[in-house]
């Protein structure tokens, strides 16, 4: 996914705000499903993160032009785990290793991912 930064995402020294760098890689994963017409969540349940370790590498300017790139590491019955990276044209600025689980929302547990779901993360 692309996208430029707008002068919002920045702090008052220009750089981007570092909790945008999350919001750049959720946009990126919520794409993934948008793009085959489906939104990331049901009425039975939906992702959340387990846990995160982020890196941030060289700071993303206003202006620049991103590149947001998601791999999946490990595609489970109620979670999966990915590395997310932000880019400006071959540099790395950003990098995060995330665990996701599906939840029931009216249990608040984990609950098995839909297939309908882990049929459009096996094609990503």
């Amino acid at each position: 996914m692309q996208f430029r930064v707008y002068y919002e995402d920045t702090d008052s020294t220009g750089l981007v705000y570092h909790a945008n760098y999350l919001k750049f890689c959720e946009r990126a994963r919520s794409e993934v499903f948008f793009r085959v017409g489906v939104v990331p969540q049901n009425t039975q349940g939906g992702f959340v993160i387990k846990s995160l370790q982020a890196e941030f590498i060289t700071p993303a300017l206003l202006g620049d032009c991103l590149q947001v790139s998601t791999q999946i590491l490990e595609l489970k019955r109620v979670s999966l785990s990915l590395q997310q990276e932000i880019l400006r044209q071959e540099q790395r600025l950003f990098r995060m290793r995330i665990k996701l689980a599906f939840i029931d929302l009216a249990t608040k547990k984990p609950t098995s991912i839909p297939q309908k779901f882990l049929e459009i993360l096996h094609g990503f």
